[in-house]
């Protein structure tokens, strides 16, 4: 089954991991995420220090360490932590039409492509990690 858009499981796992920490009234370990999510602890762990990287979460090391949010759930939007994993949404995605190869005019899927990258941009532009753990 083809699919309307791919989202990567690095910037699934990064959006479920920050409000899987913002949720947490403690600290928590890759261990206990990587168990929630049930994914690699690896390849989680590789996810959880790009945030850090990019000032979203700081790193405690050691037995009684873990994650913590370094910004406040209200004020990280999924689109900016869509954006680090993804790159910027393009507003079309015919692969003939962007190559210059495709034989009409005008695009075969009409303009939903762009309204469906604006309409996705625009969620997660106006969604924040706060509103995840609200429900």
């Amino acid at each position: 089954m083809g699919k309307i858009s791919n989202i990567s499981e690095a910037a699934s796992l990064a959006l479920h991991s920050l409000a899987l920490v913002a949720k947490s009234e403690k600290m928590i370990n890759a261990i206990e995420i990587a168990d929630i999510t049930r994914f690699s602890k690896n390849h989680l762990s590789k996810i959880l220090q790009v945030l850090v990287k990019y000032d979203y979460l700081s790193s405690i090391r050691g037995p009684k360490g873990g994650f913590i949010l370094k910004k406040k759930a209200e004020e990280i939007t999924l689109l900016e932590v869509y954006e680090i994993f993804e790159g910027k949404i393009q507003g079309h995605n015919c692969t003939l039409h962007d190559e210059g190869k495709c034989p009409f005019s005008f695009c075969v899927y009409g303009q939903m492509t762009g309204q469906f990258a604006r309409e996705f941009e625009d969620y997660l532009k106006n969604k924040t990690i706060a509103d995840l753990i609200k429900g």
